[in-house]
């Protein structure tokens, strides 16, 4: 018989800024004990990342909006998707050194193992991201 996985973590959040420290603190309390600090800390940086991106670039503005977060392991990583209703596609960009936005992605391109950003099938865009539970540190 195989073994059946766990249940993926679900959240969905007001498209606020005040979402953002709401779904920090509840990816760090679904995450178990015995994880690294470091990792708890890596994920919770990309929730902060992805969160607001989704926020700031994908939510419609109507203020009904949300956006939902999934948490879960596998393969041995811990995976993250935040998706939104936008439509459009978060792109990878490199600001100049006066800019005060635009840096989130090369943050999420530093620390994830893996990411990419795909279509949902109804509506919306999810970026996904992933932490290796085994790497270095």
């Amino acid at each position: 018989m195989p073994e059946i996985p766990l249940v993926p973590a679900h959240w969905c959040f007001p498209a606020h800024p005040a979402s953002v420290r709401r779904a920090r603190h509840a990816v760090a309390e679904s995450l178990p004990d015995v994880l690294r600090p470091q990792l708890v800390y890596d994920l919770c940086l990309l929730t902060s990342e992805l969160l607001t991106n989704a926020i700031r670039h994908g939510a419609c503005g109507e203020g009904g909006d949300l956006v939902e977060l999934v948490l879960w392991p596998a393969d041995g990583h811990y995976w993250l998707a935040v998706s939104d209703p936008g439509t459009g596609k978060p792109a990878l960009t490199h600001p100049g050194p006066d800019c005060e936005n635009g840096r989130g992605l090369l943050l999420v391109e530093s620390l994830a193992t893996a990411w990419t950003v795909r279509p949902r099938p109804t509506r919306g865009t999810s970026v996904i991201a992933g932490l290796s539970v085994h790497q270095g540190g």
